[in-house]
């Protein structure tokens, strides 16, 4: 076993100023109200991070529920246009079972609903694709079959079986269209 080796006087010197740097100093009466200040100041900032962090979380679930409310009362406006639509339907049902109404009346009320309801669309963003003697695209018909024709070019709609509309510039429903083709030989 080894013997311990014994400290000279340097050593001991040197180890005695270093446990006395270990020490604090004691804190004098200014340094004591300067960490009073610091340590009410970081309670403070404390409570104004947990409100903060509180506010935002309500925030947050605020701003979902009113993205939630927004999806599913979207169509709200559209659907207020459409009750009128359905209220002069109705109009026209009872006309219609009216024996003393003219059959010219009843037409002429429907094409006023056709036409009010066209409007309704044309201002939602809703417009037709109109496929009547276009060449055949099919990013907006819808070809249902084709037709042996001498007068319309191959490629070419020949007739529009449905039309098809559009919301701005998507594609809600494609237009079914009969395309030309060349004659057999």
């Amino acid at each position: 076993m080894a013997k311990p080796k014994s400290m000279t006087t340097e050593e001991s010197a040197a180890n005695e100023g270093a446990t006395e740097a270990l020490m604090p100093e004691p804190l004098t009466a200014p340094q004591i109200e300067d960490l009073k200040t610091r340590a009410a100041k970081a309670d403070d900032n404390w409570e104004r991070l947990l409100r903060t962090t509180a506010d935002f979380e309500n925030f947050k679930k605020r701003a979902t529920r009113e993205r939630e409310d927004a999806i599913k009362y979207a169509n709200e406006s559209l659907i207020k246009k459409m009750v009128s639509v359905l209220d002069n339907f109705e109009m026209a049902l009872a006309a219609g079972q009216n024996p003393a109404g003219a059959p010219q009346s009843l037409q002429a009320g429907v094409a006023m609903i056709h036409q009010q309801l066209r409007n309704l669309l044309l201002e939602s963003g809703v417009e037709e694709v109109d496929a009547t003697g276009k060449t055949f695209d099919p990013n907006w018909h819808e070809a249902v079959s084709q037709q042996e024709s001498a007068d319309v070019p191959e490629g070419q709609v020949l007739q529009q079986l449905r039309k098809g509309y559009k919301l701005r510039d998507r594609l809600i429903r494609a237009a079914s269209v009969i395309v030309a083709r060349n004659p057999a030989a």
